[in-house]
């Protein structure tokens, strides 16, 4: 019968062989035959012992041959259990770097899926690039500055995330399949993965694009594949199965676990189980209070698939839950794995051979949902297969294992071309502060490598084929930042004034580190930037000709610094007197008075020091004025009177004279006074009426008098 379809499920406990024939588009199975393991030949999906499996497998193909005569090729499936699932994290410094495309996003996504095989080359201490095939991955999420955020494209911000779980196939799983297959002298001609045989015939296509978990549940794990959108986005497995559940009945009743396992089964129909203990005492429990005790073990199978669950979809649940396996008939499971993921028990089913679609069977092989797995793998494998197909990346041969769709990316996964390569690092940015406020300077935006296929330019999530040539320019990196000051500055408005009608422009201030700085100066990393429109009166009045700068008046008095505002410079906006601090504002109209220069009897006067002793006396009838100095002026090293006009920064030293009483004879400087004619030259000086001497000391308003002795003109 060359017609037929020879399917093989190599499991960890057993090996089936599936008969199948294709007819009027339908799938009749013919034949079923299942084969235990004698060793551990198998642990978890992964064959240990070729020899031992290739055993089984010639003993299958013989009884099979003999009804449907010789049969040289075969479809097998990789467990799922058998697939790798790593999470990886690639985080990018948004300052730097730009999202600015889808392309741009996809390249990041790669990036981060090969973060997670070399994660997986690193714990396996395995530097051989081809250890393990990339056959799919999803985005679980993405972060912006540590905040979940549904698309990084346009983005801003400091810092964001790409958070992916990518499913590697180990490269040992396929060959030691294929040493199985040699040794029993089958050729294998199609392969597929147990998770998307279960689905194929499961699931039609129709209801493939719902958001569907398929878990099966065998002896020793419980494989889950996630579908969505006609894919199967991501694969897990959880290392508790059916004979966790084994184990409990086991140690409960205290029976081995042979008769657990029969226990185990006789739960699914019967009533009552008679259980026979280690110590020979039979009992026949209800098949309630059996579940009753193992409750607990079921409780803890269902939350641990429901957490590898959310896990792999997003942390969200999907819309419905299919069971297959021999283990999704434990008591109880599907009721507990809906509560878990908060979902109503009627989208948590177990499917068996009666939900087979287009598929009939010649006779009556049981409706077990264990045997779905085997006979969708037989549909499967030819419907669905997985292919080998090889590709040239920058000239070199890349084998690829084709899942689904294959792209330049998954092209590149597998080639020794990093992913970091397609992006353009951007330059170097700097910080600096300015005008109080921190300020990021990028560097040039780096520029996306170029990929051709073919010779045509292509994006990353360009489908290719067998036989394709593909060609990668790297990114080129960008330049680091080199700014100047005006490439920083957006207004150089000036600040215009008048000064007694004069204009002054003022431009702006620039400030580099304190230190004033012009518009082509090079800005440095950390550098504290001012930009200031402050100018004062003063800054204005050293740009204005005529009045030059700010006028202070200041001398010396006896080597003792003064300043004297009463001469200095004054400044007026409009009638308000304003100091060379005011701050100037665009378009004040500034008045400058300087006063005349005072005389040093006037400074004398403002600081209050009597430079002279004055009095009135009178003479001879005559009103007299007498001035007479306490200090000899010394007016810039020279001898000054008190008239002498003073300047800025002059100086002025005041000695005092040794006598500065007033005297009768000090009249004379003061008067005009003659000597009567025919004197006989005696005189005699009154001070009110009474004697005195030239050198007497004389008061305010004495009266004085001199009296000579007139000669006899007898």
């Amino acid at each position: 019968m060359s017609s037929v379809i020879f399917a093989l499920d190599i499991g960890t406990r057993s090996v089936v062989g599936t008969i199948l024939q294709k007819i009027n588009g339908k799938h009749h199975v013919l034949d079923l035959i299942s084969v235990e393991h004698d060793e551990r030949a198998m642990v978890d999906g992964q064959i240990h012992n070729i020899s031992d499996v290739a055993e089984v497998i010639k003993e299958i193909k013989g009884k099979l041959e003999e009804k449907y005569g010789s049969l040289k090729q075969v479809s097998v499936a990789a467990a799922g259990r058998a697939l790798i699932t790593e999470e990886s994290t690639l985080s990018i410094d948004l300052t730097q770097n730009t999202i600015t495309t889808i392309e741009d996003l996809h390249q990041l996504e790669l990036a981060a899926v090969q973060e997670a095989q070399q994660s997986l080359i690193t714990k396996a201490n395995n530097n051989n690039d081809d250890l393990y095939y990339c056959v799919g991955y999803s985005v679980l999420h993405y972060t912006l500055d540590n905040q979940k955020i549904g698309n990084l494209i346009d983005q801003t911000g400091r810092a964001a995330s790409i958070h992916v779980i990518a499913t590697f196939l180990p490269q040992v799983v396929v060959e030691s399949l294929l040493a199985a297959l040699q040794q029993a002298e089958l050729e294998m001609t199609a392969l597929t993965l147990e998770p998307i045989a279960a689905i194929h015939v499961l699931v039609p296509p129709s209801m493939r694009k719902l958001n569907i978990a398929l878990v099966d549940i065998g002896a020793g794990t419980s494989d889950i594949a996630i579908a969505d959108a006609n894919t199967i986005t991501a694969y897990g497995m959880v290392p508790l199965a059916g004979d966790e559940v084994t184990d409990a009945l086991s140690e409960e009743y205290l029976v081995d676990f042979p008769i657990a396992e029969k226990i185990k089964r006789q739960l699914i129909d019967q009533e009552t189980v008679e259980i026979e203990d280690i110590l020979g005492f039979t009992q026949d429990i209800p098949a309630t209070d059996v579940c009753t005790q193992i409750e607990s073990t079921i409780e803890k199978i269902a939350k641990s698939i429901a957490t590898e669950i959310m896990r792999l979809n997003r942390e969200q649940a999907p819309k419905a839950v299919i069971l297959v396996g021999g283990g999704s008939l434990t008591p109880n499971l599907s009721k507990n794995l809906s509560h878990a993921l908060d979902l109503p028990e009627t989208r948590v089913g177990i499917r068996g051979l009666e939900a087979l679609n287009n598929v009939t069977i010649s006779k009556d092989f049981g409706q077990s949902p264990e045997l779905v797995t085997p006979i969708g793998i037989a549909i499967a494998a030819q419907n669905a297969p997985l292919h080998y197909m090889t590709v040239t990346v920058n000239g070199k041969k890349v084998r690829l294992f084709e899942l689904n769709e294959v792209t330049v990316g998954d092209a590149l996964i597998a080639s020794d071309f990093s992913i970091n390569q397609m992006i353009g690092r951007p330059g170097r940015g700097i910080t600096v502060t300015l005008n109080g406020k921190m300020l990021a300077i990028p560097g040039e935006i780096g520029r996306s490598a170029t990929v051709h296929v073919n010779g045509k330019k292509v994006t990353m999530k360009h489908q290719i084929k067998n036989g394709d040539l593909i060609d990668i320019q790297g990114g080129r990196n960008g330049a680091d930042a080199k700014p100047i000051l005006k490439d920083l500055v957006n207004w150089t408005t000036s600040i215009q004034a008048t000064i007694n009608n004069e204009l002054i422009s003022l431009q702006p201030k620039f400030y580099i580190n304190g230190d004033q700085s012009d518009l082509d100066a090079a800005i440095q990393d950390r550098d504290i930037i001012e930009i200031t429109h402050h100018h004062t009166l003063q800054d204005a009045l050293s740009k204005n000709e005529t009045n030059g700068k700010e006028n202070l008046f200041n001398l010396t008095l006896d080597h003792k610094p003064m300043r004297f505002k009463k001469w200095e410079t004054q400044y007026y906006l409009g009638e308000t007197a304003i100091n060379p601090t005011y701050k100037l504002q665009d378009g004040d109209e500034i008045t400058v008075k300087i006063p005349e220069l005072p005389t040093l009897e006037e400074i004398s006067r403002e600081l209050d020091i009597p430079f002279f002793q004055r009095m009135t006396v009178f003479f001879n009838g005559e009103t007299i004025q007498i001035e007479k100095p306490h200090y000899k002026m010394i007016h810039n090293g020279k001898v000054a009177s008190y008239h002498s006009m003073i300047q800025q920064d002059d100086h002025i030293e005041l000695q005092p004279l040794p006598n500065t009483k007033i005297i009768f004879s000090d009249v004379f400087a003061f008067t005009n006074f003659e000597l009567p004619k025919n004197t006989t030259g005696s005189y005699q000086l009154l001070r009110n009426g009474t004697s005195i001497q030239l050198n007497d000391e004389i008061f305010q308003n004495d009266r004085l008098e001199i009296k000579f002795q007139l000669e006899d003109s007898r």
